[in-house]
C-alpha cells in the first residue's frame, strides 16, 4: 500500500479465546478429541436448551415485527420491561430511554470505549477481560490502566493500589468493574463495591459495570447490581442474555444508565454512544422480542437455579483438583463459570515440554511456542492442548503479568469433569518436571 493503514499498535491486540481454537481445530484433525474449556458457551458443552424456552423463541419468528428493525435504542416493551426488573430493587431509577440495546456485549464495549476521548481513560482491573482491555487500549492507544486483584485474597480488588491510580492519574474518567467477575470467578462484596462508588463520587469519575453473570452466583456467595449503590453517580451496566439464558448466538446485550442527566458531560458522552449506535440502524430484533416471555416464564426460574447448582458441583470439583498442585496459587470460583489460575512465581521456564507423538503437531506447537516474546504460559497451554486435547487460555492474555490459565466450568458430565482435572493436575506434574 502507499500508506501505512493500521493503526499503531493494532496488530498486537489478540483475543487470546479464540486464537487457540485455529491451533486446537488443526490438532483434532490428526485424531485428537479436545475438551473445548477456552470459551465461556454453554451450547459448545452441551448445554441443553428447555423445549419451554425453544417454543417462545419460534412462536415469535412467526410474527412480521420480529423480521423488522426495530427503534434504535431496542424494542420498546422490551425495554420497559427491563427497566421494571431495575425499578423494583429500590436502587437508581430510569426510563426505557436510559437503555439501548447492542449486538452482544462486544458491541456495547466498543462503542464505550470507541465514543471517548483517547486522552480520557478507564481504570480497569488486572486480569481482565480481554474485550475489555483491547476496547479500552485501542481507543487511547495506549496499555491499560489497571488496579490488581489479589489472587492471594479471593482475586478481591487492592482498594490502595485502585485509589491511587485515580489519585495521581488525572486522565482517569471511569472505574471499570465485571461482577462477578471473568476470568476469576470473584464476586465483588457489597462493601468493596460501596468503597469504589466512594472513590468514584469524590475523583467525579463514572462507573462501567459490566454485570453480564450478575445472576450467576454460588457457595454462599452474595453481591448486588451497581444500580442498589450508585446514589448519584453516573454510570453505565453492561447486561445481557448470552449467559444467562443461555443464548450466545443471540449477540443480545444492552446497557442501563444511570443518572445520565446529572452531569453534562457523562450526557454528551451516551448522546454520543446512541448516535454511533444509529448509524447501524438498530440491534436485532427477535432475541429482543422473545426476553420479557423468557425471562417472565414460570419456568425460568427453576431452570437457572440448576444450571446455577451445576456451576458450583463444577466449580468445587476443579477447585479441590487444582488445589492439590502446590505450585498453583488457586481461589475458589464463587461466580460466572471460569477460574483463573495462577502458577506460583518462577514455576514456569522457556525449556518445559509435553511429549507430542505426532510430528506435524509437534512442529506446530513448537513454531508457536519459540517465537520471540512467548509467555512461558502459553508455551504451557499449547503443550498441553497438543499432549492431552485440553483447550484453556493462558492468563497473561487476560492483561496481566501472572502467568497460568483460565479454564470454564461449563462441563455437564461430573465423571469427565473429574477425568479432565485428573489429567490436568498429572499434566502440571510432567511438565514442570522436565
Amino acid at each position: 500500500m502507499r500508506n501505512d493503514i493500521v493503526a499503531p499498535g493494532a496488530g498486537e491486540l489478540t483475543y487470546e479465546i479464540r486464537n487457540i481454537v485455529t491451533v486446537a481445530e488443526k490438532v483434532q484433525r490428526f485424531g485428537v478429541k479436545i475438551n473445548w474449556e477456552n470459551i465461556g458457551d454453554p451450547i459448545v458443552k452441551g448445554e441443553l436448551i428447555p423445549v419451554w424456552m425453544k417454543e417462545i423463541v419460534a412462536a415469535e419468528a412467526m410474527h412480521d415485527d420480529s423480521y423488522a428493525y426495530c427503534p434504535t435504542r431496542g424494542v420498546l416493551e422490551t425495554r420497559e420491561f427491563v427497566c421494571g426488573i431495575t425499578n423494583r430493587r429500590g436502587g437508581a431509577q430510569i426510563n426505557p430511554d436510559d437503555i439501548i440495546f447492542f449486538n452482544g456485549l462486544g458491541d456495547a464495549i466498543a462503542k464505550l470505549y470507541g465514543n471517548l476521548r483517547p486522552e480520557s481513560r478507564v481504570l480497569m482491573p488486572s486480569p481482565t477481560y480481554t474485550t475489555h482491555s483491547i476496547g479500552e487500549a485501542s481507543h487511547a492507544n495506549a496499555i491499560p490502566v489497571c488496579y490488581r486483584l489479589k489472587p492471594e485474597d479471593n482475586w478481591y480488588p487492592d482498594m490502595v493500589d485502585l485509589e491511587n491510580h485515580v489519585k495521581y492519574n488525572p486522565q482517569i474518567s471511569g472505574i471499570m468493574i465485571i461482577n462477578p467477575d471473568n476470568p476469576t470467578g470473584m464476586v465483588y462484596p457489597v462493601e468493596v463495591l460501596k468503597q469504589i462508588v466512594v472513590i468514584a463520587r469524590t475523583y467525579d469519575l463514572f462507573i462501567i459495570a459490566d454485570e453480564v453473570y450478575n445472576n450467576i452466583v454460588y457457595n454462599g456467595e452474595y453481591t448486588v447490581p451497581i444500580s442498589d449503590l450508585i446514589g448519584d453517580v453516573p454510570a453505565i451496566a453492561l447486561k445481557g442474555i448470552s449467559k444467562e439464558l443461555p443464548w450466545p448466538g443471540s449477540r443480545c446485550g444492552w446497557i442501563e444508565v444511570y443518572n445520565g442527566e446529572r452531569d453534562q458531560r457523562f450526557k454528551k458522552f451516551v448522546n454520543a454512544i446512541l448516535s454511533s449506535k444509529m448509524n447501524e440502524v438498530c440491534s436485532t430484533t427477535l432475541p429482543q422480542r422473545c426476553l420479557p416471555a423468557i425471562m417472565s416464564h414460570p419456568n425460568y426460574k427453576i431452570y437457572l437455579e440448576e444450571r446455577i447448582a451445576r456451576y458450583q458441583r463444577m466449580s468445587n470439583i476443579t477447585y479441590n483438583a487444582l488445589k492439590k498442585v502446590p505450585q498453583l496459587a488457586v481461589s475458589r470460583t464463587n461466580g460466572a463459570f471460569y477460574m483463573a489460575v495462577p502458577f506460583r512465581d518462577g514455576v514456569l521456564n522457556d525449556r518445559q515440554t509435553l511429549p507430542i507423538k505426532n510430528p506435524e503437531v509437534r512442529a506446530l506447537v513448537e513454531g508457536i511456542v519459540n517465537a520471540p516474546g512467548v509467555a512461558p504460559d502459553k508455551r504451557f497451554v499449547y503443550y498441553l492442548l497438543a499432549n492431552t486435547g485440553i483447550c484453556v487460555v493462558p492468563l497473561s492474555s487476560f492483561n496481566t503479568n501472572l502467568l497460568g490459565f483460565r479454564v470454564t466450568l461449563l462441563e455437564r458430565d461430573e465423571a469427565e469433569c473429574n477425568r479432565i482435572y485428573r489429567t490436568l493436575t498429572d499434566k502440571i506434574s510432567q511438565y514442570l518436571a522436565t
